[in-house]
This record gives structure tokens, sequence and C-alpha cells, in this order.
């Protein structure tokens, strides 16, 4: 079963993640993941949830999105992230196959 992988970002160094922005959809595509959604407009209808950014992937399963996490190549670009913002990030089986 697919699964989809839940960003909530805040930046606080625009120009350096820029740069690991270059770094990621390598390491993405690699998995056998996609992009759903980055850093679309967001707006909150329940609670205070506001995210600066929000990004969503899709991965054939969880075990592939955790090798991508895990992968020497998104570690290279996850260390530039680290530097310029602070994420929240979370993995979760979709009810739907990929690509659907």
């Amino acid at each position: 079963m697919a699964a989809l992988v839940l960003v909530e970002v805040s930046i606080h160094n625009p120009e350096l993640y820029e740069e690991y922005k270059k770094h990621t959809l390598a390491t993405i595509l690699k998995y056998g993941g996609r992009f759903v959604v980055r850093g679309a407009q967001t707006e909150s209808l329940e609670g205070d949830w506001n995210p600066q950014r929000l990004v969503i992937l899709e991965f054939p399963d969880i075990q592939a999105a955790k090798d991508w996490w895990a992968s020497p190549e998104y570690t290279i670009a996850k260390n530039i992230r680290y530097q310029a913002a602070n994420s929240k990030m979370l993995v979760v089986e979709s009810l739907f196959p990929i690509g659907q």
C-alpha cells in the first residue's frame, strides 16, 4: 500500500532552503516517490494549525519512504534543511494505491 510523508516546515534561511530544494527531487525519484503537495498555500479549517510550508510526498510503501529518508543521498539534503528550517515529518499508510 502506498505511503504519504507529511512535512510541516518553518524556514528561517530562505536562501539555504532553496539549496536544499535543489538536492531533494532526485533523491525522492530514486526511491519511487513524487510530490503531491509542494509548498502550496494552506488555509486552516479547524484549530490553530497554519504551517508556513506544507509538503506531502507519496511513495510506493512505508519502507520506500523510510529508505529514502535514511538514504545517503537524502542525508546530504537533510543536513542542509536542518540548517535552513525547522521541520516536523511523519509517514502514514495511504488508503489508495500510488497515483490514484
